[in-house]
C-alpha cells in the first residue's frame, strides 16, 4: 500500500482525536479537531447519530488509529504484529514497545523533530547515526544502550535545534542532550511509560479472528 500523502488533519478528524501528526499546529486553535470536531466528508456532521459501533468496528478503528500515529502501512504494521506474536510475554504490550523502539519514533520522542513525519524524513535522509554508524531506515529497531547522534555537519542541524526548543519532557527511558544533539537509549519502555492513547488489546483481538 502506498504511503498516505493527503491532509494529515483529515486523519485526526476521522479518528475523532488528536494524533499529533502536524507538530505544534496540533497545540493551537488552528487544530482541525478543535475547529471541526466531526468526521470528514459529506456526512461527517451527522455521524454522531449513527448506530453504536460493533466490536469489529472498534477494533478496526483502533488499529487504524495506531497505524496513523506511527505512520505505517498495513503491511508494515502486520509484519510487526506477526513478529511480536512469536515473542514471549503480552502481545499487545510487545507491539507497543516495538513501535516505540523504531528509530523515527525515538528521534521524535527525544525532541529532535516536531512530529513523527518530520522524524521519519530526517532519518530517511541519513541525518542520524546509531553507535557511530549512519542509519537511514526509519523502522530500524534500537536497543538498550544505543547512542544516537546527529551526523557531523548535517544540513538539518538548525531544523533539529528548533524542534528541541519546543520539547518540554523526554521519556524516562531515554536520555537526550539537546545542546550536543545526542541521546542514549537507557532501556526499552514499560507499558506505563508509553503515552500513546491506544487500547492495544482491541488490536490483538482483531488479528486473532
Amino acid at each position: 500500500m502506498a504511503r498516505y500523502t493527503g491532509p494529515a488533519c483529515k486523519l485526526c478528524r476521522r479518528e475523532g482525536t488528536k494524533l499529533f501528526l502536524k507538530g505544534t499546529r496540533c497545540l493551537t486553535e488552528k487544530c482541525a479537531v478543535e475547529r471541526r470536531p466531526y468526521a470528514p466528508g459529506q456526512h461527517g456532521q451527522s455521524s454522531g447519530r449513527r448506530r453504536k459501533a460493533s466490536d469489529y468496528q472498534r477494533q478496526l478503528r483502533e488499529k487504524q488509529k495506531v497505524k496513523r500515529i506511527y505512520g505505517l502501512s498495513e503491511r508494515q504494521f502486520r509484519n510487526i504484529f506477526n513478529r511480536v506474536l512469536k515473542e514471549p510475554g503480552v502481545t499487545g504490550e510487545a507491539l507497543l514497545v516495538a513501535l516505540e523502539s523504531r528509530l523515527d519514533n525515538l528521534v521524535y520522542r527525544m525532541g529532535f523533530a516536531v512530529s513523527r513525519r518530520q522524524a521519519r524524513q530526517l532519518v530517511g535522509h541519513g541525518h542520524w547515526l546509531v553507535n557511530g554508524r549512519r542509519v537511514d531506515i526509519p523502522s530500524y529497531q534500537v536497543r538498550s544502550d544505543d547512542v544516537i547522534t546527529i551526523r557531523p555537519n548535517s544540513a538539518a542541524g538548525d531544523v533539529v535545534r528548533s524542534a528541541t526548543e519546543l520539547t518540554a519532557v523526554v521519556p524516562p527511558w531515554l536520555q537526550a542532550d539537546h545542546d550536543a544533539l545526542t541521546a542514549k537509549v537507557l532501556r526499552l519502555p514499560e507499558r506505563g511509560e508509553i503515552t500513546t492513547p491506544v487500547q492495544e488489546q482491541l488490536i490483538v483481538e482483531l488479528y486473532s479472528k
